[in-house]
């Protein structure tokens, strides 16, 4: 009796430290999954592979932009600017790569870009396009962009802009609601000064990544392209909540604007 009383106690513990059958092979596949997500991750924090990605995603993109010929629907950026310089050029998440060589050449430009690992190769395509970087979250908060940066990254900017250095920004917040103008963008504005244009570029061949957030567009070679500018939007530096918002939205509306009309401007054939 009591010999029998072990042996249900053994295969009532064995019950409970055994992994069940069918969990074992899903906690191996989970293990799995991690591993190979950290050896990925390892692999893009190397100097090797970020010089090397960089280098080929600044080719390809320059590569793009010179075999899309201007179908002459494009805003001449010294004519709306006479006078105006510098600035602060907004544009929306996804919808930014080619604007790096639509800049023109005789203007220093520098961009905000994440200061996570996984923006580092951007930070270096962005840098071989003969832009400027400086890290940092600029499109929250200020109260919540303070642990990423933001903060010192406003100043730094604001401090670019007296160097006479335009700012690229983009002006919605990664992973959060997509084309709406964060509050970072119309904070530097007030801070500085200097007027906000908003900036859109469209290709008449692309490919629109319908599962982003952002419907990043992926713009191909061998079409059309134009590069619309809205007219500059200033910001008082006396500006309070209400009116910052209100700047917000204008920025939004006219940057939803011109992405309309860059977008209208090369399906049109020539």
């Amino acid at each position: 009796m009591m010999k029998a009383n072990q042996r249900h106690k053994t295969l009532a513990k064995d019950k409970m430290t055994k992994p069940d059958a069918d969990i074992a092979p899903r906690l191996e596949r989970l293990g799995g999954k991690m591993n190979r997500r950290r050896l990925s991750k390892r692999l893009l924090q190397s100097e090797l592979i970020q010089n090397a990605g960089s280098a080929l995603i600044g080719w390809t993109l320059a590569t793009i932009w010179r075999n899309n010929r201007d179908n002459g629907t494009s805003t001449d950026w010294e004519m709306l600017l006479d006078g105006k310089w510098p600035a602060i050029f907004a544009l929306w998440h996804g919808q930014h790569l080619l604007v790096p060589y639509a800049a023109p050449r005789d203007r220093r430009f520098v961009s905000l870009v994440s200061r996570s690992t996984d923006a580092e190769i951007n930070a270096r395509v962005l840098e071989r396009a003969g832009i400027e970087v400086i890290r940092g979250s600029g499109g929250r908060e200020p109260q919540m962009a303070a642990g990423k940066g933001g903060v010192k990254a406003l100043i730094a900017m604001r401090n670019a802009l007296k160097r006479n250095v335009n700012v690229v920004m983009i002006a919605d917040i990664s992973k959060g609601e997509a084309r709406q103008a964060g509050e970072g963008i119309v904070t530097l504005a007030k801070i500085s000064g200097r007027p906000i244009v908003p900036v859109a570029l469209a290709t008449s061949r692309r490919h629109v990544m319908q599962t982003t957030w952002d419907k990043t567009t992926i713009n191909l070679p061998f079409g059309r392209r134009s590069v619309r500018l809205a007219q500059p939007i200033l910001v008082s530096r006396h500006a309070d909540e209400a009116e910052l918002a209100a700047a917000r939205a204008k920025v939004t509306m006219e940057l939803n604007r011109v992405t309309e009309e860059a977008m209208r401007a090369v399906e049109v054939q020539a």
